[in-house]
C-alpha cells in the first residue's frame, strides 16, 4: 500500500497554506480521500498533481515547465531517503542537484524538489521528467544510498 500524506504534510511540502491545499481538494484539483474528518493524500496524487501545477516551484525557485506534448510520457515520483541527519540529506540532495543541473538535454523537461523532514529525519525527493530522467535520477539515488 503506497504512503499516504495528511494535508499539513502537503502543504509544508509544497511551501503553501494547509487553507490552500483544501481548495485544491474541495475543487478536485488534488484527488484526495476522506479518513474520519481528515483528508489523505497519496504519493501518486500528489506528484500528478505537482506535476500539474505551473506556479509549483521547483528547489531553484523556478516555476515547473509545462507539459510540452501530451503524447510523450511523463512520470512523477516521490522517493523518501532515511537520513541520520540533516547534513547527510543535504549533501544528498546537493550531489542530486549537481546531475540535475548538468543533465543531458536529451532527458527532456524536467523537475526536481527537495525537502527535508527533520522529524523523521527523511529527505524526500521529488522528481518527474522523462522515463530516461527518472531512470537515471533512482540510479543515481541507489549509488548515494550505497
Amino acid at each position: 500500500m503506497g504512503k499516504y500524506y495528511t494535508v499539513d504534510q502537503v502543504s509544508d511540502m509544497l511551501d503553501m497554506h494547509p487553507k490552500t491545499i483544501r481548495k485544491f481538494v474541495r475543487e478536485g484539483k488534488l484527488k484526495a480521500n476522506k479518513v474520519g474528518k481528515q483528508w489523505r493524500i497519496t504519493g501518486h496524487d500528489l506528484s500528478v498533481f505537482i506535476e500539474g501545477k505551473k506556479d509549483v516551484k521547483d528547489i531553484n525557485n523556478q516555476p515547473t515547465q509545462e507539459k510540452v506534448n501530451t503524447k510523450k510520457v511523463r512520470v512523477s515520483t516521490v522517493v523518501d531517503i532515511y537520513v541520520s541527519n540533516m547534513e547527510e540529506g543535504n549533501n544528498i540532495s546537493n550531489m542530486l542537484m549537481a546531475a540535475m543541473n548538468n543533465k543531458d538535454p536529451k532527458y527532456g523537461p524536467s523537475n526536481m524538489s527537495v525537502q527535508f523532514i527533520q522529524s523523521e529525519n527523511i529527505t524526500r525527493i521529488m522528481l518527474s521528467g522523462s522515463v530516461l530522467f527518472i531512470e537515471t535520477m533512482l540510479q543515481s539515488i541507489s549509488v548515494l544510498t550505497d
